[in-house]
């Protein structure tokens, strides 16, 4: 039956959580194995609507209400308008209570035998500034089928949820986070989920936000695992997003302040946020070099230093973590480019792309394969190391010997010739049978590495091993996801020559 067809009280059930019960919808899952049957419990506040007194504040816990409150459709979203075209489908929905959660289980019956499933908890991507948790891609149905509890957050993107404000507390979003964790903590074990048992996940910045929560000392107990896929850390110094902050307010002609920013409305907030980050050809090296304007931020109070300082410390380190990357998360910015990247002298495009003149021998020999393609690619490939692939190789010398699996996606898109951003992500969900999928994947992508790459991913959250031997050493053993999939040592050797010029 689909979701919108006439409903039974059969398909409907239940849930009482600590704010008050919550009715949901049963579906089917996918796949003919494991639990034939998911249900669906959208939009449950987590927290009072961000508005007015609360707009740019801690969020407060949801208060309690009277009677059986519908979760059968998504909740407002925080991100707003027409997202454009985007590599995964993540609508905005209108309204004022944008912090909510989403989950998904097979059975919250589970909770009067005391014997809980593990939980995932999905964190979505968007560069901190967009992105949604209503996408048809984040449905857990496929982990309940295969016997996991699955929930996804909602939290302020953009200024709303990381500007700078002067009387204001800071990361705002990553408080949300916070709240969201705890929400599961609290009410988890009533949909039948382990609240010991919970690993935290994202994608992009949802992986560079798990990476955050891993590094966060006043986050240790609320999960267990974290599985991060293509990680970009926010980490923003104090004093850039003071400046950017106070840009802002300038630009609009008010002060610094709670009061200064709350005297402009959401769209003119998010039109000045707009063009202040606006990345053309020519920022696209110092945005590189400086990082991302809006994101979790070491204010010296909740993040008191940085994710990498953080790890090396030692923060995290009985947790295990999985975490990697696709190949060329970002070679489609050139493709558009490719006919007029010929010509430019390939020093030049890596010195634009801030490689440093002393490395790009050594770069170029140990990306061969990838520098007889051209110069779009060549130009790809160093963004996607730069912003992405270096990461992964940081954090395993960050985490030294503490628990780590490390993977590649390198499957090329049937669209796209190459491992593009996002396309492990469906893989992740087994969810290939989903919507707008083609213009990611092409058609027909393969179901056994869904089957691989969502298996591995099961292993972990019930067992703390994906299924592959953990990274040891400088040049560990890594899981390549490709037809076939297999085990390489080293396999982020190509991007060595880079971190070794940064670090």
């Amino acid at each position: 039956m689909t979701d919108t067809e006439f409903e039974t009280t059969a398909d409907l059930v239940e849930v009482t959580t600590a704010a008050g019960r919550v009715r949901g919808r049963w579906r089917p899952t996918t796949g003919g194995r494991g639990n034939p049957r998911s249900a669906a419990f959208l939009g449950i506040p987590f927290a009072e609507a961000p508005i007015g007194e609360l707009r740019f504040q801690t969020p407060v816990p949801k208060a309690p209400w009277e009677g059986v409150r519908d979760a059968l459709e998504f909740a407002a979203t925080a991100q707003r308008g027409d997202p454009g075209v985007t590599l995964i489908p993540e609508p905005s929905i209108e309204g004022e209570s944008t912090l909510n959660v989403n989950v998904f289980t097979p059975d919250p019956s589970r909770a009067e035998r005391g014997t809980g499933l593990p939980v995932l908890v999905w964190i979505h991507g968007g560069g901190y500034f967009a992105g949604s948790p209503a996408s048809p891609w984040y449905d857990g149905r496929n982990f309940n089928r295969d016997g996991v509890v699955t929930v996804s957050i909602s939290y302020r993107i953009g200024f709303d949820g990381f500007g700078w404000i002067e009387d204001a507390p800071s990361n705002r979003g990553v408080r949300d986070w916070l709240l969201a964790l705890e929400w599961v903590q609290q009410n988890i074990a009533q949909f039948g989920g382990d609240p010991s048992r919970v690993t935290i996940a994202g994608q992009s910045a949802g992986g560079g936000a798990v990476l955050t929560l891993l590094g966060m000392e006043k986050a240790q107990h609320l999960f267990q695992g974290v599985y991060a896929i293509s990680g970009a850390l926010g980490d923003v110094t104090q004093a850039r997003a003071e400046a950017f902050g106070r840009g802002l307010a300038a630009t609009a002609g008010v002060e610094p302040t709670v009061a200064g920013f709350s005297s402009l409305s959401e769209e003119r907030v998010l039109e000045l946020q707009k063009k202040a980050t606006e990345l053309g050809p020519a920022s696209v090296g110092s945005m590189i070099e400086d990082g991302l304007p809006l994101g979790p931020c070491i204010d010296g109070d909740l993040l008191p230093r940085s994710t990498h300082d953080a790890l090396a410390a030692g923060v995290g380190a009985d947790k295990p973590l999985v975490l990697g990357a696709t190949d060329d998360e970002f070679t489609m910015v050139f493709a558009d480019a490719a006919k007029k990247l010929r010509w430019v002298p390939r020093s030049l495009l890596l010195g634009k792309l801030g490689l440093p003149k002393a490395a790009r021998h050594e770069y170029l020999a140990a990306n061969a394969d990838i520098a007889g393609l051209g110069n779009a690619r060549v130009a790809g490939r160093l963004l996607t190391d730069r912003m992405f692939r270096s990461t992964v190789l940081q954090i395993i010398a960050d985490r030294g010997t503490a628990p780590t699996w490390v993977y590649r996606f390198s499957w090329p898109s049937g669209h796209f010739g190459f491992a593009e951003h996002c396309l492990d992500v469906p893989f992740f969900f087994d969810c290939l049978d989903g919507p707008a999928m083609e213009p990611l994947a092409g058609p027909n992508p393969p179901q056994h590495l869904a089957d691989e790459v969502h298996g591995g991913a099961v292993a972990f959250i019930t067992g703390g091993d994906p299924g592959w031997p953990r990274h040891e050493g400088e040049r560990g053993v890594t899981r390549v996801y490709d037809t076939p999939a297999r085990d390489v040592v080293d396999a982020y050797a190509s991007v060595r020559p880079l971190v070794s010029t940064t670090s």
